[in-house]
């Protein structure tokens, strides 16, 4: 069957008039929180958990479209709150390109951070450790801590972020890493799991 509506046909300021309204308008219909005009390459997916929040700031970009980022992605920019009371707050001037957040408590990103291609940021396990009822336990049966990434952070792609993890101020995170403890800031981390590899000094 033939598609009836092909948005790579039309030109970029076609598209792009397009996922300004399309995505004001599920951004609105969701009941997240904007501080300001954002700016959406491709269509956001996008979850709130029954009296959960998710809040962004004036021009954080959205980018969900693999024709308007290096690496590509490989699916839209996923936000997600898991269980009720759980924020997502995405400081001004970020940009998130095909990045899944979820949320069972908080995670918060400060203003002007980078974060790479098809990284993952997660404060829960989403599962309980112990084996009994596993397979049919979630988010409120599993260890949950916040998320803080503060200003200016470069996290690199296909990152993965983990509970309880705070990153300082400055700091690149390098791709691929797995982040499970603290990261001072100004400071170069890498590997699975990320050790720090040198600095990136303050400006």
């Amino acid at each position: 069957m033939k598609r009836l509506f092909n948005l790579r046909r039309y030109p970029f300021y076609v598209r792009k008039l397009y996922w300004v309204v399309a995505s004001r308008a599920r951004l609105r219909q969701e009941g997240v929180s904007l501080g300001g005009a954002i700016e959406c390459f491709g269509l956001p997916i996008l979850e709130l958990s029954r009296d959960s929040r998710i809040a962004l700031g004036a021009g954080v970009t959205l980018c969900s479209d693999s024709m308007h980022t290096a690496l590509g992605v490989s699916h839209p920019v996923i936000l997600r709150t898991l269980l009720p009371g759980a924020t997502i707050a995405v400081g001004e001037e970020t940009g998130l390109s095909g990045t899944t957040i979820c949320a069972a408590k908080s995670v918060r990103i400060g203003k002007r951070c980078l974060i790479g291609a098809d990284v993952i940021i997660a404060d829960t396990d989403f599962h309980p450790v112990a084996i009994g009822g596993r397979r049919y336990k979630g988010p409120a049966d599993a260890a949950s801590r916040p998320v803080e990434i503060e200003d200016d952070v470069f996290v690199g792609a296909r990152a993965t972020i983990l509970k309880g993890v705070r990153i300082g101020a400055g700091s690149v995170v390098g791709a691929g890493s797995v982040v499970t403890s603290d990261v001072p800031s100004h400071t170069v981390v890498a590997g699975n799991p990320a050790r720090c590899i040198g600095m990136t000094g303050a400006e």
